[in-house]
């Protein structure tokens, strides 16, 4: 079973950008949909973006155009970056995955559609 780990987030001024990285120990990640998810307190969980296993991505519309989801060449992250951030993008950022057939669908950014969380880091936005 995948055990997926987030890296990279922290405080960022507001205009800058943040690269987030998942992975997973002793896996590729290439027989699951990766996500990224946000949380900001009292708000809905929120998707950020995804990629299918044929690397086709959905994202989700807070972000749209601000932010890039992508494989590493050897399939083993998922990277999210992010770029003019802005407060309102301080959020707890989680990855998430699920198993799926290769298809030519647009992933889901529904959250209860994926199995396997990892532990969520932290992302302020504050100067």
């Amino acid at each position: 079973q995948p055990h997926l780990v987030e890296s990279g987030g922290g405080l960022v001024q507001p205009g800058g950008s943040l690269s987030l990285s998942c992975a997973a120990s002793g896996h590729t990640l290439d027989p699951w949909t990766i996500c990224w998810f946000r949380q900001a307190p009292g708000k809905e969980r929120e998707g950020v973006a995804c990629v299918s296993r044929t690397d086709i991505k959905n994202y989700g519309g807070s972000m749209k155009g601000r932010a890039s989801i992508s494989r590493n060449k050897a399939r083993t992250a998922v990277v999210l970056q992010m770029n003019s951030l802005q407060r309102e993008d301080t959020a707890v950022y989680y990855c998430a995955g699920r198993e799926d057939y290769l298809s030519n669908d647009r992933p889901s950014l529904l959250y209860s559609e994926y199995t396997y969380w990892g532990q969520g880091t932290q992302d302020s936005v504050s100067s």
